[in-house]
């Protein structure tokens, strides 16, 4: 990089004292002593055309003797610059491009893609000769190139109680601690495609001789999948994941936590008063559900104590503890691998295991979970549930409203 930055500033101190042909030559020699890109190189450096060094190192590359007589041009000589000829082509230009950037509706190029075949076919119905190479360096020129979009606005980030809203999750997650009642986190990992489909990563295996998969994962609706609903024990370091085959729904995730509470919670925590759920803001466990709190309220009559629900601020998923406590592990454990079978499935999740002392116990649920189930006012209106002070929305708890049957 240094190397074509000193080409560039040579050239450009000598280039304003040579004829025409002269620069061309100049040029061309240098770009040759650069190796391959070296026109390339030359021309983002000096703002020569690359045709213009091709034609110089066609010149030195024949004999000086064998050169028809080329009349040299006089300083400024040549086609006159299209910001001359047309001295408000560039405004228009800019016009062009900042009002389909702002969504001005009576541009015409709002809802097209900005392209520069488009932008020269709408310049040149008022300025002539004018080609998409053209208006790209003309773009250049003005400062503007090509850029992607960049993911910087998420709502969780913009949100101004953010950061007061992830202090007061963890105060409670300690209060919880700090009373021997159980804190779990909880989210639906990536619905998996159960066949012969490529699992990203690698795993050891004899030389060339590689698991073959099907070329392309199509979705097909008929297709079995896998939805891993997971349940990580933060005090405990224990995760337990229910496979499901139906539906990611508000029920299936209730009643994941359900057998959860069963097969480890009840024996863990014989004397719990207290459950916390840590929960991300959006998928079956939203803060926005109905079904998600009107079956939460039907577990927490039977546990007979109240269940309180802490949500994580919108857009900020990837700071939930079970995502890189339990599901980055089970990734990490059966990558390489497909995954041929629902059975597959659950024993690859069940033998994940980490030197931290990571438990992770997996059951395959059969049951289905019908999707688009209304829940009336009434429903809701006969919820005990206890809207937090601080964002009640996001935080609350919900009481046992009959007779508890401790499961």
């Amino acid at each position: 990089m240094a190397k074509v930055d000193g080409v560039g500033r040579r050239l450009l101190a000598l280039l304003p004292h040579l004829n025409e042909r002269q620069v061309r030559l100049a040029a061309a020699a240098e770009a040759q002593a650069l190796g391959y890109g070296g026109v390339s190189a030359v021309a983002a450096a000096t703002g020569i055309a690359r045709g213009t060094i091709h034609r110089g190192l066609d010149e030195l590359n024949t004999p000086p003797e064998t050169l028809a007589y080329e009349e040299v041009r006089a300083p400024g000589g040549g086609r006159t610059r299209l910001a001359v000829q047309y001295p408000g082509i560039l405004k228009r230009l800019k016009a062009l491009v900042e009002s389909s950037t702002r969504g001005d509706p009576m541009s015409p190029l709002l809802w097209t893609c900005q392209s520069t075949q488009q932008l020269a076919t709408v310049l040149s119905r008022q300025t002539p000769r004018i080609s998409p190479d053209t208006v790209g360096r003309l773009l250049a020129e003005m400062g503007y190139s090509l850029q992607a979009n960049l993911k910087t606005l998420a709502e969780g980030a913009n949100h101004r109680d953010r950061d007061r809203q992830f202090r007061y999750l963890n105060d409670w997650v300690r209060r919880c601690v700090r009373q021997g009642d159980p804190v779990i986190s909880v989210d639906t990992k990536k619905k998996e495609l159960i066949g012969q489909y490529q699992n990203h990563g690698r795993r050891w295996r004899r030389q060339g001789r590689p698991e073959h998969v099907k070329m392309h994962d199509f979705i097909d609706p008929n297709e079995p999948k896998a939805i891993p609903y997971g349940i990580y024990d933060e005090a405990r370091n224990q995760g337990w994941v229910n496979v499901g085959r139906d539906h990611d729904t508000a029920s299936f995730a209730v009643a994941s936590i359900r057998r959860w509470w069963q097969a480890m919670g009840s024996p863990a925590y014989p004397e719990a008063q207290e459950l916390l759920i840590c929960a991300d803001s959006g998928g079956s466990n939203g803060y926005r559900v109905r079904l998600w709190k009107v079956e939460l309220q039907a577990l927490v009559d039977d546990l007979g104590f109240g269940v309180t629900v802490c949500h994580l601020p919108p857009g900020t998923s990837k700071w939930n503890k079970i995502e890189h406590r339990l599901f980055s592990h089970i990734s990490m454990n059966w990558r390489g691998r497909p995954l041929v079978s629902h059975e597959v499935v659950v024993k690859l999740i069940g033998a994940t295991r980490t030197s931290t002392g990571l438990r992770v116990k997996a059951k395959l649920d059969m049951r289905k979970y019908p999707v688009k189930i209304k829940v009336t006012k009434d429903q809701m209106r006969s919820l005990n549930i206890e809207r937090h002070a601080f964002h009640g929305e996001w935080n609350y708890t919900i009481r046992p409203r009959t007779v508890h049957s401790n499961l």
